[in-house]
């Protein structure tokens, strides 16, 4: 019998929902915080400033450090101060003065209740794969769109491609429409699926690694892309390219959609 969102004994979850039950009795005794509106602002800045860190701090090595090269697509490209500030920057100011505004309203309208108990494993892996492949196949038709029509190119899109070699703080230098687009995108399948509140987070801190990562201009041998088997999954390498030519690889991280339209692009070995 299964006890989600209920409250009656543990004794009767399944197995999975037990394995995954500590954990979430340990962010429960947060749940002020989390139920908060200021949390989903907060989670979301301190979790991809958490992953771009280190790749920052690689960048600053980097130029001193020659066997770092040799992991890095670009060699001799190092983003600069003035280059990485921006970025940052407009990140901490979008979700500040646009985000969060946002969040307090959909907070005000439909407080959640956390449920008392945990989701089974299986379904939360399932609900997390499930919602990148449609955040995969939503972004492919946004992205597509927004380079095929020129004013959607010039008006929105634009400014993610300011800087032609990616690093991980432009992952999020971009405009508004595409920040709110992409949030959009998110909160929608979470809802769809209606996934857990711990598979919302989980799901959340996966997405932002694997878009930082695919901007950190880095392709190291544990790299995402090299740990998926049969090229079901473009990754860094990929992305790269879409950054440097502009008429390839629109899919953010699997290579299924570019390979039907006839978009993919492989990256050189």
């Amino acid at each position: 019998m299964s006890c989600y969102n209920c409250s009656e004994p543990r004794v009767h979850c399944s197995p999975g929902q037990l394995f995954l039950q500590p954990l979430w009795d340990r962010l429960r005794t947060w749940e002020a915080l989390i139920q908060s509106p200021f949390f989903s602002v907060i989670f979301s800045i301190t979790t991809y400033v958490g992953f771009c860190l280190p790749f920052v701090l690689l960048d600053c090595l980097c130029p001193w450090v020659p066997a770092l090269r040799r992991y890095k697509i670009h060699p001799n490209f190092s983003p600069s101060a003035g280059q990485l500030l921006p970025c940052l920057g407009q990140t901490l100011y979008q979700h500040v003065v646009f985000v969060f505004p946002v969040t307090l309203l959909h907070w005000a309208c439909s407080p959640a209740l956390l449920p008392l108990d945990a989701p089974e494993l299986l379904q939360l892996v399932g609900h997390i794969v499930m919602c990148l492949l449609l955040f995969d196949t939503e972004f492919f038709v946004w992205h597509l769109l927004h380079h095929r029509v020129p004013w959607l190119y010039r008006t929105f899109h634009k400014v993610h491609h300011q800087n032609p070699s990616s690093f991980a703080l432009a992952t999020q230098y971009m405009s508004v429409w595409e920040l709110f687009s992409l949030g959009f995108f998110d909160m929608v399948n979470v809802q769809l699926l209606g996934c857990h509140p711990l598979t919302v987070l989980t799901f959340h801190v996966i997405n932002i690694w694997l878009s930082v990562e695919d901007h950190s201009g880095y392709d190291f041998p544990w790299s995402t892309h090299r740990l998926v088997p049969f090229g079901w999954y473009g990754g860094v390498t990929h992305h790269d390219l879409h950054h440097t030519q502009f008429t390839c690889n629109f899919a953010p991280y699997f290579t299924h959609w570019d390979k039907i339209l006839g978009t993919l692009r492989p990256a050189p070995v």
